[in-house]
């Protein structure tokens, strides 16, 4: 296992992460792996109203194939994944999600 798949093992044991479950839309087997999960709150339009700003991460290794537009579920919520981007050398990484 490699570092970071350390560092997630540690931290689920810990109880820091979240089950995700992913139910790829070409019909293929669902996946579930923990993750790292972020619901901080922003202001917009001009702090007028706060905007929630979901977010997983995970080892690169988790979920491959996992792509924008692809619903997944945290805690029993669901959500769609906008974007994903790499983090540091590409072993992690970010989703950026809206809720559902």
């Amino acid at each position: 296992m490699d570092l970071v798949g350390q560092l997630y093992a540690a931290a689920e044991r810990a109880g820091l992460l979240k089950d995700c479950v992913w139910r790829p839309s070409d019909g293929s087997a669902p996946q579930q792996h923990p993750v790292g999960f972020t619901a901080p709150d922003g202001t917009a339009f001009d702090g007028l109203t706060l905007s929630t700003d979901y977010a997983m991460t995970y080892p690169a290794t988790a979920f491959p194939g996992l792509a924008s537009r692809e619903p997944v579920e945290i805690g029993g919520m669901a959500y769609v994944v906008r974007e994903l981007r790499a983090i540091g050398d590409g072993s992690e990484i970010r989703a950026t999600l809206t809720r559902v």
